[in-house]
């Protein structure tokens, strides 16, 4: 037995042994000739020269395969059953003169804002009509609305406004619209019962009779021009809408907000096989959201959120203040579940919060018990480990009911050492100052802050989303919207990467207006676009050159001459009085004003003859030639306010 076993140990390696070439392939042929009866070890050899020689037999063999001309046909006819169902231009009717013109008003060029006017010859539609925020230069503005001049010129055209859905940049500037054209209103219930809110609070009650709430997966009838279809989508909102567009010229994808959420917290997944059926019967252009396009990893499901929440309510041990934006009602709604898991009472503080919650347990949104929601003063006779308080400021904005309890300033709640914030928000961009402001008060006061990025996912499409989207519209001109020009500048390399041909993509801003028709995709012309800046206190409109004078008054000073002139002579009667203030130190205020003596007596000096007579041409003039000497002297062009008394 072990000598058998060193037999089979003998030959394993020569079992196992491949021939490296061919001198030793003949030598093995040789071999076999020579010895056909020899033992295992030149057996085995030999059955693998047999495979080479099976091998070169059949390479000689493989040239003379019969094609099957039947089988290769039906590869032809699925290749251009591929090039028809890729290739949208077959599917539109590319003898259509109809066109339509698309021309954003907001939304291109920066974060917010968003409307669209969509027009034929006869007719014209508005999607959305939303507001945007300012930048630290804009002074005492609240809010930023579009510029309505160009939809003056149009009035006589527009049949309707469409809306998408409800958060601000989409919806917000809908009272000031109304205040000067009324129009009728289209879209699902929630974002219809949150404008109506708007038009209360801005004394519009009467608006709400312009109201049409649809269906989804509907067609509707809109003038004669226009047949919409709107589809649910899932964004950070609930109620949001994708809309199909459908005019003579072919079909519209107007994407909205959006991201593909497929388990979301109300179980109602985007309709993708409605996306997928007007795909089929062939899209004429798309518009889609581009805000998250350099995105690419899959934007999370809004139910992600929910193992960080459970821990975050587990191992609390005061008092959780959560806050995140007062639209996102999924958000709120799985913070106050945990809240009521571990025991604890519900304070909701903010108005925008309390409203929208309002709302979503009024329409039948959310459901929850009355008898968890206390009101804000009944807080300070609670245990704190009872107490969820959900509340606005995750932006960090001055007026927010977060940012007064982080310094002190709110009527009923102060934030304590034991307590818990929760910032369940990302920060748009422009606002990381501001929040990074209001956390310092929030530590200095010795509270916790969470904000991981478990605890919050985006409500926008990334790059595998927006690749899904443009398969299944499968459009034939493709126009990114919503997002900063580097948002939609990516968007187009990912059409490109998703078969849309570079030459029907075009990159729009503001104000231009685009031609669509089934054979071709231009720029037209530029329509006057803007923004009306708004005090929110009193919900009125702030003039431009009030901002502008604002503007200078903070990054330039102000400096007043009050100034005493004979009308004979073109001398001071007087020393001027001279004030300013952020220009020159209060040190340095007698030397500032004896340097504008010397100034204007030199202007008095060279003036032109008889410039005392005109009133406003002095003031003018003396004006210019203080400037120049500041800007010389200072590098500054403050505000110049003269005052002059010519007698």
């Amino acid at each position: 037995m072990a000598e058998e076993n060193q037999e089979v140990k003998q030959q394993k390696p020569q079992t196992d042994r491949k021939p490296n070439n061919n001198r030793r392939n003949n030598n093995n042929r040789r071999q076999n000739t020579s010895n056909k009866s020899g033992d295992e070890k030149n057996t085995k050899p030999s059955s693998n020269n047999n495979r080479n020689r099976n091998r070169g037999g059949s390479r000689g063999r493989r040239n003379a395969t019969v094609v099957d001309e039947n089988l290769k046909s039906f590869v032809t006819k699925n290749q251009e059953s591929h090039k028809q169902r890729l290739n949208p231009h077959y599917k539109l009717d590319l003898n259509s003169k109809a066109k339509v013109r698309i021309t954003p008003l907001g939304g291109l060029g920066e974060i917010g804002g968003n409307i669209a006017v969509f027009e034929t010859e006869n007719e014209a539609i508005l999607i959305d009509v939303g507001m945007s925020f300012p930048d630290e230069e804009m002074h005492g503005v609240d809010i930023l609305i579009p510029d309505f001049s160009y939809l003056k010129e149009i009035k006589h055209k527009i049949v309707a406004v469409i809306i998408t859905h409800a958060h601000e940049d989409h919806i917000g500037a809908m009272p000031y619209l109304y205040k000067e054209m009324q129009f009728p209103i289209y879209g699902t219930p929630l974002p219809l019962a949150m404008i109506g809110n708007k038009f209360d609070e801005h004394h519009l009650k009467d608006c709400r009779k312009y109201f049409n709430p649809i269906e989804k997966r509907q067609v509707y009838k809109i003038g004669n021009d226009f047949e919409i279809e709107w589809m649910h989508m899932t964004h950070s909102i609930i109620d949001s809408s994708s809309l199909a567009i459908t005019t003579e010229a072919g079909t519209i994808i107007h994407t909205g907000d959006f991201k593909i959420d497929h388990t979301p917290v109300d179980g109602y997944p985007a309709d993708l096989h409605r996306l997928a059926h007007y795909g089929d019967k062939g899209v004429l252009c798309l518009l889609s959201d581009s805000t998250n396009s350099h995105n690419p990893v899959p934007t999370p499901s809004e139910l992600s959120v929910a193992p960080a929440l459970d821990r975050v309510f587990s191992k609390a041990e005061g008092r959780v203040l959560l806050s995140t934006f007062s639209s996102n009602i999924h958000r709120v709604y799985q913070a106050i579940q945990y809240g009521i898991k571990y025991g604890r009472k519900v304070c909701v503080i903010g108005r925008s919060m309390e409203r929208n919650i309002e709302i979503a347990m009024q329409y039948d949104y959310i459901r929850f018990p009355k008898n968890i929601f206390v009101d804000a003063e009944e807080v300070s006779r609670m245990n704190d480990k009872d107490v969820l308080i959900v509340t606005t400021g995750s932006q960090g904005e001055a007026n927010s009911a977060l940012f007064r309890m982080s310094i002190g300033e709110h009527r009923h709640i102060k934030i304590k050492p034991t307590d818990l914030i929760v910032l369940s928000s990302r920060a748009i961009p422009g606002n990381e100052g501001s929040i990074s402001n209001m956390m310092n008060f929030i530590q200095r006061c010795g509270a916790k802050v969470a904000m991981d990025r478990d605890i919050h996912v985006s409500g926008h499409a990334s790059i595998e989303e927006q690749k899904l989207m443009l398969r299944l519209v499968n459009p034939k001109f493709f126009l990114p919207v919503h997002g900063e020009y580097n948002h939609v500048m990516k968007h187009k390399e990912t059409a490109v990467m998703c078969g849309v041909p570079e030459r029907n993509i075009l990159l729009m801003t503001d104000g231009e207006q685009i031609e669509v028709a089934p054979k071709y995709m231009r720029k037209v012309k530029t329509v006057k676009t803007g923004k009306t800046y708004i005090d929110n206190q009193n919900n009125l409109q702030i003039e431009d050159d009030i901002v502008i004078d604002r503007q200078k008054l903070a990054n330039e000073g102000v400096v007043m001459l009050v100034v005493e002139v004979s009308e004979q002579d073109g001398k001071m009667i007087n020393k001027p009085k001279v004030t300013s203030f952020g220009l020159v130190a209060d040190k340095k205020d007698k030397a500032f004003a004896k340097e504008m003596e010397d100034v204007i007596e030199h202007f008095l000096i060279n003036m032109k003859p008889g410039l005392t007579s005109n009133h406003k041409a002095f003031e003018a003039d003396l004006r210019q030639a203080v400037r120049k000497h500041i800007y010389r002297r200072m590098k500054k062009y403050p505000l110049i306010v003269p005052h002059t008394f010519i007698h």
